[in-house]
């Protein structure tokens, strides 16, 4: 019987309390500590056994696949790689199998243990970050009453506009740092509520997708506080839930008992169960670390320092900057959530970012690298405009919004149809790095981009344009997991997390410089297109 089988028959498992005191560090300073680059990836077999170091892994579950990596505690050098792909969503219903995640993080353990040709045996400890803000209800017996709905997960719109409306802006932001859109938990709680009460009233647990596989790492329920700033009913400045919150919106039940344990950055949520070490072929004294969200994760292993900005493009897209102290947004553009070091990471996220040039390559029966070549060789001074909103969006908040092309004529060529895709996915991540400024977050320090759209030189170029400022790139393909296995490393070494991000921070790989100069029309243009609703989807007309 499989490890799946064995937890989803109901075997029932030891629950803990769910409510504690946690213990937050903030960011300090260390000096930088000499690392292999993850370039030089070394081969396992080829370290002689007295060498080897202790092995950790970071876990990336994200909304396409799970990724591990293995690296050297120590060093954070990178030793192996495994990926497994999760089941594909469309939305506006977006929701996957939680069973689905720990069967491609099985398959991506075995995958990286065989990669960097060591034995699972050498792991020492783990950690995970998951797609942020997925609903995931449990029974009495931790099984999965529903599959997840997902971030991405559009229907609890409706849910989302009436607590806004009841609470406002200003209400949900001070109350718990951000303003609930469809993405929240909070929202997709409502929508059960709403729609599933029956089944949401055999929920004995909530959680989100990284507690759930930390769940089934360690049989224990518990979250962090980065993770849990974006369930909106998690008040990170005052380290609590807001089970209140939770009465008035969804209804009185004994949350405390529902909730998991929000840990500190620096805990461990335990170590491994000896069902689990079995089957991933561990030894059953692994360490698990908290965990946290995937940008928040992914900002650890960058290194992202306070007042440093990162532009995050993979299947939705974010900027987000460090900070030590809270950030308000009542207008809901900037969220106030939780960093994974003990502070703060105020982002804005978009649904569409990469999705929108893999979209045009296909129009244009290019590659996404010839849709790259051809961006580059538009118009850098006139060239249409696209508000990408294609499936919908998150920021700003107009789920039932559609992409919007407009500034076409009969001498508008490929080029720079190429170029209006790429910009359409920066031009409103660069909106709300402006926003991040104006809500008080420094905001103002070197510039970053990660993700898979890093790799894109269209999307470098066309993003150092737009700020005028050079963008560089890290040694880090994987930055999530990355993160995850720096998070391993420190609880493995009882080492504050905020050090070890700061003593391994992967080196600048490229930097790129602007080459023209962004026309002052451009984002005026985007902005009077973007705020147009004419073309929205109308779900209840006839």
């Amino acid at each position: 019987m499989s490890l799946i089988e064995r937890f989803d028959t109901g075997i029932p498992l030891d629950r803990v309390a769910r409510v504690g005191t946690p213990h937050y560090l903030g960011r300090q300073t260390s000096t930088q500590g000499a690392q292999m680059s993850d370039t030089d990836q070394p081969n396992g077999s080829d370290v002689e056994e007295e060498d080897r170091m202790p092995i950790v892994a970071g876990v990336d579950a994200s909304t396409q696949s799970s990724t591990v990596e293995l690296r050297d505690a120590d060093s954070g050098a990178l030793l192996g790689t495994g990926r497994a792909a999760h089941p594909e969503t469309f939305p506006p219903v977006s929701e996957q199998h939680p069973s689905a995640w720990w069967s491609a993080v099985a398959s991506a353990f075995a995958a990286a243990a065989q990669d960097a040709g060591v034995r699972s045996q050498e792991i020492r400890a783990i950690s995970v970050g998951a797609q942020c803000h997925g609903l995931v209800l449990l029974d009495h017996d931790g099984v999965p009453l529903h599959p997840a709905k997902l971030w991405n997960d559009t229907t609890s719109a409706p849910q989302a506009a009436r607590l806004l409306t009841e609470f406002g802006g200003k209400g949900w932001a001070d109350a718990v740092g951000s303003v609930p859109t469809a993405a929240f938990t909070i929202t997709k709680l409502a929508w059960m509520a709403e729609y599933k009460p029956e089944l949401l009233g055999q929920a004995a647990t909530v959680l989100l997708p990284h507690d759930y596989l930390t769940f089934r790492l360690t049989g224990r329920f518990v979250t962090d506080r980065s993770d849990a700033s974006g369930t909106g009913y998690f008040a990170a400045h005052e380290g609590r839930w807001r089970t209140d919150l939770l009465d008035r919106v969804i209804g009185a039940r004994d949350w405390d008992t529902m909730l998991p344990t929000v840990l500190g950055p620096d805990e461990a949520a335990g170590t491994i169960a000896a069902a689990v070490a079995d089957e991933l072929g561990l030894d059953r004294d692994v360490l698990v670390g908290a965990g946290g969200g995937d940008q928040h994760l992914s900002a650890v292993g960058i290194g992202l320092a306070n007042g440093d900005v990162a532009y995050s493009l993979g299947t939705s897209g974010v900027v987000m900057t460090a900070s030590a102290h809270p950030v308000f947004d009542p207008e809901g553009i900037v969220t106030g959530v939780a960093s994974a070091v003990g502070g703060y990471l105020p982002l804005a996220c978009t649904l569409n970012a990469t999705k929108v040039t893999d979209w045009a390559a296909r129009m244009l029966g290019v590659s996404v690298q010839g849709l790259g070549e051809l961006a580059l060789r538009g118009n850098p001074a006139d060239r249409p405009v696209l508000a990408a909103f294609l499936d919908g969006e998150r920021t700003p908040n107009r789920p039932d919004a559609v992409g919007v092309l407009a500034g076409l004529t009969t001498t508008t060529t490929r080029e720079e149809l190429a170029r209006a895709a790429f910009e359409g996915v920066l031009l409103g991540l660069v909106e709300a790095h402006a926003r991040l400024g104006a809500v008080g977050a420094a905001a103002d320090g070197e510039v970053t981009i990660t993700g898979g759209g890093a790799r894109s030189s269209a999307f470098r170029q066309l993003l150092a344009d737009l700020l005028g400022r050079p963008i560089s790139t890290r040694d880090s393909a994987e930055s999530t997991a990355r993160g995850a296995a720096l998070q391993a490393s420190a609880v493995l070494r009882e080492r504050s997390v905020a050090d070890v991000a700061v003593e391994l921070r992967p080196d600048t790989t490229s930097v790129t410089d602007p080459q023209h100069e962004a026309p002052a029309r451009l984002r005026d243009q985007y902005r009077t297109l973007s705020a147009w609703t004419g073309a929205d989807r109308r779900p209840d007309a006839p």
